[in-house]
């Protein structure tokens, strides 16, 4: 493990910001490091569990044979062992595997639940879970995960495990008020939304349980309480970062990298934060998107679909969502920098943190 810091190109004063090669070896390294927890922890599950969240993996077709998938980038769990090695070493990144693979448990009982309640049909370039095994067998699959979660920290004899598991926990609890907020804002019109509940309800849902990681990495390295809250804080930013440019992404990516259909979050008349950005900029291209989202969309009208990007991008929400993602980074390069002032110590989190806003899938 020790060779770890050093691939992660710890930035010296003055250095040019790390390339997205660096968080790539990053990234590699923490998907190795966490896989085997992960298919230990589904292992132990029961036959008809464990075949749904093998296939939500990518490591089994839903037939149960073997699959090649693809299982996430492993930010989460990327985060929790960066952290860890920038407060506490080696030792500590090794130490921190479980509270790795729980966080990434917990990210995946979230995506089974949202996919359900989304109705999204794609995941990772492949059908959701729902919609091969039903919506009650894909909830109760990420109830599992979430168990199967709370299970390795409980389990696991490090001093930081107590601690980690009722943050984790917390955690878990913030994500659910996030989720709930954003369905409840999806049943209202689209002038009745403000800017500010878009970007409490996007904390919640997603930066939320980067910022947990954080924490878990900086608990497993024994961590100060200040800094402990530095990391976490540092990790919200960059998450709410994240969101931002997932935003964007969901309604100009590329499908083919992107994995899900074009404008996904636009024909799903999704209330995303450039969405609502541009809801509540009184152009008049925000007028014209209210009038187009009080209907639902339909299904082929690619005309429509073109005007309603449009009416997005002129009445300001794309350019205010990008001026936001890099205004929320530099905060959380301000937080990371309370908990570790060395950039050397700090350039693997870095790498994280600017990946995530560079991200086009």
């Amino acid at each position: 493990m020790a060779e770890f810091m050093t691939e992660e190109k710890q930035r010296t004063p003055g250095a040019q910001p790390l390339d997205g090669h660096e968080a790539a070896v990053i990234l590699e390294r923490a998907r190795a490091s966490v896989d085997p927890e992960l298919r230990a922890a589904i292992d132990s599950l029961p036959g008809s569990m464990r075949r749904i969240a093998l296939y939500h993996f990518g490591w089994e077709h839903a037939d149960g044979t073997p699959a090649a998938g693809n299982a996430g980038k492993a930010i989460r769990p990327a985060l929790v062992l960066t952290a860890a090695a920038a407060l506490g070493g080696p030792g500590a990144r090794e130490a921190a595997g479980r509270a790795a693979a729980a966080v990434e448990l917990v990210h995946n009982f979230t995506l089974l639940h949202d996919d359900v309640m989304d109705r999204d049909t794609t995941r990772r370039h492949r059908p959701t879970a729902w919609t091969v095994f039903g919506d009650a067998d894909a909830i109760l699959a990420g109830d599992a995960l979430q168990a199967l979660a709370l299970g390795l920290l409980a389990e696991d004899l490090h001093p930081a495990s107590g601690p980690a598991a009722a943050r984790l926990a917390a955690c878990v609890v913030e994500l659910c008020a996030g989720q709930h907020a954003d369905t409840e804002m999806e049943r209202r019109g689209p002038g009745e939304i403000t800017l500010d509940e878009a970007l409490t309800m996007a904390e919640a849902k997603t930066g939320a349980l980067l910022g947990c990681a954080c924490a878990l990495g900086a608990l497993y390295a024994g961590a100060s309480d200040e800094d402990v809250e530095a990391l976490d804080a540092f990790g919200r930013e960059a998450g709410l970062a994240f969101q931002l440019i997932d935003d964007v992404i969901g309604i100009w990516g590329d499908p083919s990298r992107t994995g899900k259909p074009v404008g996904a979050d636009l024909v799903a008349r999704k209330k995303s934060l450039p969405v609502v950005a541009a809801l509540t900029s009184g152009t008049p291209a925000a007028a014209e998107l209210a009038e187009l989202y009080e209907v639902p969309y339909g299904k082929g009208d690619e005309e429509q679909l073109v005007r309603t990007a449009l009416a997005v991008e002129r009445a300001g929400g794309r350019d205010w969502a990008q001026v936001q993602a890099a205004d929320r980074m530099a905060r959380a390069m301000q937080k990371l920098a309370r908990a570790v002032p060395d950039p050397e110590a700090a350039g693997g989190l870095l790498a994280l943190a600017e990946f995530v806003t560079r991200r086009t899938s």
